[in-house]
């Protein structure tokens, strides 16, 4: 992947420089995505690639690592399901929320993502029905 061809994939050529950038530290191992390997130290690492930001540092600890504490507080997933909720949705208020749901926002994440599945399902079979 490091030396790969990444033009046909129709991403910007930032983003295909992050995607080398990112193939370079696992290939060389500055970054192991173990499920042992130390939480922060890969979040730290991985946010000195440039181009990757916390939402992906965060959703790297969750999928890759198992995180089970790993949490996304600016994901538009997440504040939507949390505004239905009848919270406030700004990343702030998100985050401060999410506090109680330690050490398990991961499952919390899960769960607010799935809540929207649910509910876009039910506008749908809606509008079957109508």
């Amino acid at each position: 992947m490091v030396e790969a061809g990444l033009e046909d994939l129709g991403l910007p050529s930032a983003r295909r420089e992050t995607l080398r950038n990112l193939a370079r530290a696992l290939a060389g191992g500055g970054i192991l995505l173990d499920p042992g390997s130390g939480r922060e130290d890969v979040e730290r690492r991985l946010l000195e690639v440039r181009g990757i930001g916390p939402w992906t540092a965060s959703y790297v600890a969750m999928r890759a690592l198992g995180d089970p504490d790993a949490f996304l507080p600016t994901d538009l997933g997440v504040r939507r399901a949390i505004s239905r909720l009848g919270h406030a949705s700004d990343r702030r208020s998100v985050a401060a929320l999410a506090e109680r749901w330690r050490p398990w926002r991961a499952y919390a994440t899960q769960h607010l993502w799935a809540s929207l599945g649910d509910a876009e399902g039910q506008t749908k079979k809606r509008e079957v029905v109508a």
